[in-house]
């Protein structure tokens, strides 16, 4: 496990983008890797349990879960927090199924502070279905990924596009927290 430089500051990191990109994977690695919290999907745990589809009643309900994984991982103020996705996941993801999204979701996640994003591409990755999964074809991924990116450039969020093989990916996303740890 890599060691963090001593400065007491939280540091928040979050994994975005479309599906089957390896944000799940890379946020696991990087807990091993350097320790810290990581804060699940948590839509992921509510289809499980639910066992069926998400509808538009849903958003609201997983948004909140997920905010408050986030929020309670921040009052235990961890040197290093890991997000696997954020309310923004939520947020593109209404509106892409929908056509819809609470407005109040994008005004909360405009009053949270986020130290980087890693933005996951879909280019050079295979999609792998999982039972949850629903944007097989890679036009649908893509206009998520722009839809991600169009996002967090439009409200400039520190953003490091993250594409290759999942050993470029696994490496640079290393490279870039220790980068974020030392600051």
């Amino acid at each position: 496990m890599a060691h963090f430089n001593g400065n007491s500051r939280m540091r928040v990191v979050v994994l975005t983008g479309p599906e089957s990109t390896g944000k799940s994977w890379l946020a696991k690695d990087l807990q091993r890797h350097f320790g810290g919290l990581l804060v699940s999907e948590y839509v992921r745990e509510f289809i499980d349990a639910e066992k069926r589809d998400t509808c538009f009643a849903d958003v609201p309900v997983i948004a909140r879960c997920q905010l408050m994984q986030e929020d309670a991982a921040r009052q235990r103020q961890p040197e290093l927090l890991i997000l696997d996705t954020n309310l923004l996941s939520n947020v593109l993801w209404s509106r892409t199924l929908f056509n819809d999204c609470p407005e109040w979701m994008e005004a909360e996640l405009l009053t949270r502070q986020y130290d980087q994003y890693l933005l996951l591409s879909p280019e050079g990755v295979p999609w792998v279905a999982d039972g949850q999964r629903c944007q097989p074809e890679p036009k649908q991924r893509h206009a998520f990924y722009q839809a991600c990116r169009s996002w967090l450039n439009y409200h400039q969020q520190p953003m490091t596009e993250i594409t290759g093989s999942w050993s470029h990916r696994q490496a640079y996303t290393r490279d870039l927290v220790a980068q974020l740890l030392t600051r």
